[in-house]
């Protein structure tokens, strides 16, 4: 008997028995639309990770005044300025992997146009702020160096500041009030997203650090060109904890620190925390389809299970067909087929089941979910693994079987 006849054979044999097939099945439907689901979840996981790392600019390293010890007391992180625009400028200059680096100061306001108030955080900024951060405008221009030179009273609104103030009007060309200051608004910032700790990047406007210093935030009294922080980009394709270590050791010596005394400044490497988030995202993903499929490993029990109760209800059967002359081999082929077609419809309704259950949860539960193709490929081949692995003992069972004794059983 070849095996298109083996074939069907089984799927006839599947037809008569409907509603056990169909029982049978209904483990690996559930294993294998489980796993779909959960890869998507974690899909969907990742690509929110990663489109956090693209929001903040690639290969970022924020440099922030650390903590000084005053009086045996520690102060927090920012409670000082201790770092400058000329620092900025340094790193730019000295720092060969560095691509360019943005001085920036930061406050909260309320910004007021007409009779509409909105209260957000208020960042001055340099020219190169743009590109440290990958953010373009979305209409209009950004700060320019004159600008900055000038402390011109210019602004630019992120897309949520412009939505309370403006909602669907053009904020091009209009004037704002930050605290009691006018600014005419010469930009809007492409939408940005919220961050890896959930803080809304759009809720900002950008105005140029000078204006900021002398007209907004107000400067250091111990230092007029102190900053709050300092972005720094490096190239694409340099070692990131080595640009790291070379920032480090040139504001120290800017600083005059010495060996035993500990930095005056805090460095963030934005896109190693980012990647370690990726990285967990990663594990949760491996995990949950690890957990989904222990149901495909029930569902092949269960194949094995209804496989081996078929082979002792068809003994007769099987001992018919070996006296008239079908081989072990046809024998293993045919119920070896049927535990396979067994697994693969249900590996096929599964695939179906998950997909739309991934859609379900980004729909209704509002999280976005991403099935990759190898996963789909991954489940359907494991689906037939285990109609192979578990349907192969009652086969060769089956196949081993003695003609006479079939034929006398009862």
């Amino acid at each position: 008997m070849n095996p298109w006849q083996s074939t069907r054979v089984a799927l006839r044999a599947l037809r008569v028995n409907k509603l056990r097939s169909m029982l049978t099945m209904l483990g690996i439907i559930i294993g294998v639309g489980a796993v779909i689901t959960m890869v998507g979840v974690g899909g969907g996981a990742q690509a929110r990770v990663a489109e956090q790392i693209q929001s903040l600019g690639s290969n970022l390293i924020i440099v922030l005044s650390g903590s000084t010890t005053s009086g045996g007391i520690r102060l927090g992180q920012g409670s000082q300025l201790t770092i400058t625009e000329e620092d900025a400028n340094a790193i730019a200059r000295e720092v060969s992997s560095v691509q360019a680096s943005a001085p920036s100061m930061r406050g909260t306001a309320q910004v007021v146009y007409g009779n509409l108030n909105w209260a957000t955080g208020i960042q001055g900024v340099t020219a190169d702020y743009s590109e440290v951060r990958e953010w373009p405008v979305a209409a209009g221009r950004f700060v320019t160096s004159e600008d900055v030179d000038g402390a011109t009273k210019v602004a630019l609104l992120g897309q949520t500041t412009a939505q309370n103030l403006f909602g669907d009007s053009d904020p091009l060309g209009q004037v704002i009030r930050i605290k009691k200051v006018p600014f005419t608004v010469i930009g809007m910032l492409d939408r940005k997203g919220q961050n890896s700790w959930g803080q809304d990047q759009d809720d900002v406007v950008l105005i140029p650090l000078s204006t900021a210093k002398k007209k907004v935030l107000g400067v250091s009294q111990a230092n007029a060109r102190a900053v709050g922080a300092i972005s720094v980009k490096v190239r694409p394709g340099e070692d990131m904890a080595e640009a790291e270590a070379q920032i480090r050791a040139l504001l120290r010596q800017r600083h005059r620190l010495q060996p035993y005394q500990d930095d005056d400044f805090t460095l963030r490497n934005l896109s190693e925390i980012l990647q370690t988030q990726e990285e967990s995202s990663k594990v949760m993903t491996y995990l949950l389809a690890a957990i989904a499929s222990v149901s495909l490993l029930v569902g092949g029990i269960g194949i094995m299970n209804i496989m081996l109760v078929s082979v002792t209800e068809r003994t007769r059967e099987i001992g018919l067909r070996m006296a008239v002359g079908a081989r072990g081999r046809d024998i293993l082929m045919q119920f070896l087929v049927e535990a396979v077609t067994l697994s693969l419809i249900g590996g096929v309704i599964g695939i179906v089941l998950g997909l739309g259950g991934s859609r379900a949860i980004s729909q209704f539960a509002e999280w976005r979910t991403q099935v990759p193709p190898q996963a789909v490929a991954m489940a359907f081949g494991f689906a037939a693994a285990v109609g192979v692995f578990f349907g192969f003992y009652p086969a060769r069972k089956a196949a081993q079987l003695d003609p006479i004794e079939a034929l006398r059983y009862e």
